[in-house]
């Protein structure tokens, strides 16, 4: 069954990689192993944005770019599609005050286009007979109608995998079958720490739970 796995970048590393030693995640032999040999791999579309660099984590935008180089030169199936984080300043309500003090300012920074284009491409590839099976990696509900719509108009089957302990109830309605990332299946999918025939290697902090 021709089968096309949608990532939703942010949402994985949220739900399943942040504070493991996961994050040098294969991700082809982790939906593989997680679908089973019934569904042929065509492609991987990972959507995610580019992270900057921090006060507290200066390299955090190198270790994302050797992860994603390392991702192309190991698997010939994926694609990368790229969106954009916006940062602003926002008045927010304290709770409980400290004083007579109700508000502070915080810097917001917010992920824009990633859940839009994984929808479009989901979507597009429905329409243009481009799979067979549709599999989400992702527990964001926004997904919800793209995914409903490809169940109604077509036949197409469509999978979500959870990388949070539960399944949005509104992505379980429209989709034909659901699973979980397990601790195992992570450990068994994880890339060489050098990408053979290359010179990228796998970052040192990634190799303990730090971030």
């Amino acid at each position: 069954m021709r089968t096309i796995v949608y990532v939703d970048g942010l949402n994985l590393y949220y739900g399943a990689l942040k504070g493991t030693p996961y994050k040098w995640l294969d991700l082809k032999k982790l939906a593989q192993e997680i679908l089973g040999p019934q569904n042929d791999i065509i492609k991987i579309k990972l959507f995610t944005a580019a992270v900057k660099p921090t006060s507290t984590d200066p390299h955090v935008h190198l270790r994302q770019s050797v992860y994603l180089r390392a991702l192309e030169k190991f698997i010939p199936e994926i694609e990368i599609m790229k969106g954009h984080f916006l940062e602003h300043t926002v008045s927010m309500r304290l709770d409980p005050p400290i004083g007579t003090k109700k508000f502070a300012t915080v810097l917001k920074r917010e992920e824009k286009g990633s859940d839009v284009n994984l929808a479009l491409h989901f979507l597009n590839d429905a329409w243009l007979n481009h799979y067979d099976c549709g599999v989400i990696i992702s527990n964001d509900s926004d997904l919800a109608e793209a995914v409903r719509l490809v169940r109604m108009q077509t036949t197409k089957k469509i999978g979500i995998i959870s990388p949070f302990p539960t399944t949005s109830k509104e992505l379980s309605n429209h989709s034909h079958f659901q699973r979980k990332i397990r601790e195992n299946a992570l450990t068994i999918s994880q890339l060489p720490d050098q990408i053979p025939n290359t010179n990228i290697k796998k970052p040192d902090r990634w190799k303990t739970i730090t971030e």
